[in-house]
């Protein structure tokens, strides 16, 4: 009984689709919006997040044999991080704790939104899971177990779960044009790190969704057939690499080679139009939802939504970004062959989702300049780390796969560096105090905003 009731759990808080629903029923029913528009707008949020799974989902089926094709083409062998796979390696051993961490993560989220001054609450489901996940296997390893564990837990992945956000809102309200909306994904990190090079880089260059095509390639301006057209002239030169005999054999179904990747390419295509449709659709759903609990239940606080949010606001960077992401991961590849470390192959579906975000923060502080550096360094960023996370992953650090985004390897090296120097003890204070920070700064901060406003009444 106990463990259908985490397998209920689990499944609703790392679901987006449902979890988000969820957020705006809630938020209507505090809005006292009449019946017909809280099964309008919930419908319609949890509609638009299906949306969104299914182009994320279109987008993995077609970078699949892309990487297959990479790894054979150049005969590489190495670490390929992945989330999906070290979680669900971890959630064999790690379940439970995962399941209680994750609940009590996110009610933790809440109480640090609404008592510090990091208003965000994060509602990418699978990553809260995820890091959740990782969370649970390194306080384990560091010596924590039952209550304690679950407790520190629970704090960390609050307060993670509303720092990062609060670290990409600045580059938020320079995308969207406006501060209705934070941001939830766990490669945060990397997108500060390209919107700040796009600050450096940048100056004078003009936007990505600026680029003037000439009138004979006027098409080139809608987004949808350069994305085209660019996958499917990338997926032909890596099939003619990787050769007809391996892609028609392991990968095609005997489906002709060239023919296979034309059709490969404008999937990718495809799965991102769906996405662009699913977020708008969300966008007018959840915001004004959203404002029931914002006013109510934690007062100014914003949702932190999944990385395709930002992708309506630049196209063009989506694709500028994951190119420059994935030459990043080449480069940090061939760097670390060199150097005889751990080889962190690039893994091209973290490539495109953290590459196309990293894109379009760069472009917003930086032009194509800044897309275009800013999406490279993220590559850097993601093949790095990892090599850096594995030692404090325990048994899971020796296997095939690990965390492939920024903050998960950041968050994990801090946190595993703190237990192997001070132990279980260390990473408890450590945690504790870092919430308790919080909390004491956003109090001295409403304090001293009240006293102000009192002597101007004064």
């Amino acid at each position: 009984m106990v463990e259908r009731f985490l397998k209920l759990v689990i499944d609703i808080l790392s679901t987006p689709a449902v979890l988000v629903a969820l957020i705006s029923l809630v938020g209507l029913i505090i809005l006292k919006k009449p019946l017909s528009e809280i099964i309008k707008g919930t419908t319609k949020t949890f509609l638009g997040f299906l949306v969104i799974s299914a182009g994320a989902n279109i987008i993995v089926g077609s970078l699949d044999p892309f990487g297959q094709m990479f790894q054979h083409a150049f005969n590489v062998n190495g670490v390929v991080p992945n989330n999906e796979a070290i979680v669900a390696m971890a959630l064999t051993e790690y379940g439970s704790t995962t399941a209680f961490i994750m609940f009590f993560g996110m009610l933790a989220n809440i109480l640090i939104a609404r008592f510090t001054r990091l208003k965000f609450i994060f509602l990418t489901g699978h990553h809260t899971l995820y890091m959740a996940c990782m969370l649970a296997v390194i306080l384990a390893v560091s010596g924590l177990k039952g209550v304690p564990l679950i407790i520190v837990g629970s704090l960390a992945l609050g307060l993670i779960m509303a720092a990062f956000p609060a670290i990409c809102q600045p580059f938020m309200r320079k995308i969207t044009g406006n501060d209705n909306v934070g941001f939830g994904h766990f490669s945060s990190l990397g997108y500060a790190l390209s919107g700040v090079v796009g600050k450096v880089v940048g100056k004078g260059s003009r936007s990505t969704e600026d680029i003037k095509f000439p009138k004979g390639l006027g098409f080139l301006r809608d987004s949808s057939v350069t994305i085209s057209l660019t996958m499917v002239v990338l997926y032909v030169i890596i099939a003619l690499f990787a050769g007809p005999g391996y892609v028609e054999g392991e990968l095609s179904g005997g489906t002709h080679y060239i023919v296979f990747s034309i059709i490969q390419g404008v999937t990718f295509a495809a799965g991102v139009f769906v996405i662009l449709t699913g977020v708008r659709l969300v966008l007018a759903e959840i915001v004004p939802a959203f404002k029931g609990i914002s006013t109510k239940l934690v007062p100014n606080s914003k949702p932190a939504l999944d990385c395709p949010v930002v992708f309506p606001y630049a196209p063009n960077a989506v694709l500028i970004g994951f190119f420059c992401s994935f030459l990043g991961g080449i480069v940090g590849m061939v760097a670390l062959g060199l150097a005889g470390a751990v080889i962190i192959l690039p893994g091209v579906v973290p490539h495109f989702f953290t590459g196309a975000t990293a894109g379009v923060f760069g472009n917003a502080t930086g032009g194509v300049r800044g897309a275009t550096i800013g999406a490279f360094a993220n590559g850097l960023l993601i093949t790095f780390l990892p090599v850096f996370l594995m030692p404090v992953l325990g048994d899971l650090g020796f296997a095939s796969t690990t965390f492939s985004d920024a903050d998960f390897a950041a968050s994990g090296i801090v946190l595993g560096q703190v237990a192997k120097m001070f132990g279980a003890a260390g990473v408890t204070v450590t945690v504790v105090g870092l919430v308790l920070l919080a909390v004491v700064f956003g109090l001295f901060k409403r304090n001293k905003k009240t006293n102000d406003s009192n002597q101007i009444g004064a």
